[in-house]
């Protein structure tokens, strides 16, 4: 079983960062693959991006066109997601989720846990 918790989430005008936190507990954190989704109001849930289980390989949603980073930290069983350059169309709430593969998880399949979720609103 694994439990994850998003963190980091907020508001940011047009151009800025953040960065967001997803913290698991459970021992078999590093052997998942895990990734970043996103639902805008009135959408449904997207990928944004993924990550391999030892972080050697990622996949990236084609709208994030190398402003978003995805890094995983397994001593401190966390992955991360910088955002940069912002645009309001980036408001959505952000979801953590693990999987077993991340070109699973690039087409929204394979997914064995899923955060809460963070709010993320970006103001122009």
């Amino acid at each position: 079983q694994v439990q994850l918790v998003e963190s980091g989430g907020g508001l940011v005008q047009a151009g800025g960062s953040l960065r967001l936190s997803c913290a698991a507990s459970g021992r078999t954190f590093s052997s998942y693959a895990m990734g970043w989704f996103r639902q805008a109001p009135g959408k449904e849930r997207e990928f944004v991006a993924a990550i391999a289980w030892r972080g050697y390989s990622t996949s990236y949603a084609g709208f994030v066109k190398g402003r978003f980073i995805i890094s995983r930290d397994n001593a401190k069983n966390t992955v991360y997601l910088q955002m940069n350059s912002l645009a309001p169309e980036d408001t959505a709430v952000y979801y953590c989720a693990a999987g077993e593969a991340i070109a699973a998880l690039s087409i929204n399949r394979g997914i064995d846990y899923w955060g809460k979720g963070t709010l993320v609103t970006v103001s122009s």
